[in-house]
């Protein structure tokens, strides 16, 4: 029980004192520019599964 009381503490001090944290204003900008592009990315998937379902519905409406 030791060694992982060691463990936690040592990763919380190497976290403070290691680790370089990036400015609010970069995390905000940063957070925008990934939700941007999350929901472009989530549009066209959304495009393309659009696109396939009248592919496929038009494909088996033609062999009926």
């Amino acid at each position: 029980m030791t060694k992982f009381v060691s463990y936690i503490t040592e990763a919380f001090q190497e976290l403070k004192n290691n680790v370089s944290w990036p400015e609010w204003s970069e995390v905000q900008k940063l957070t925008i520019i990934v939700a941007l592009f999350s929901v472009i990315f989530a549009l066209l998937t959304w495009g393309v599964d659009q696109l396939f379902v009248k592919a496929l519905e038009g494909f088996f409406n033609l062999i009926k």
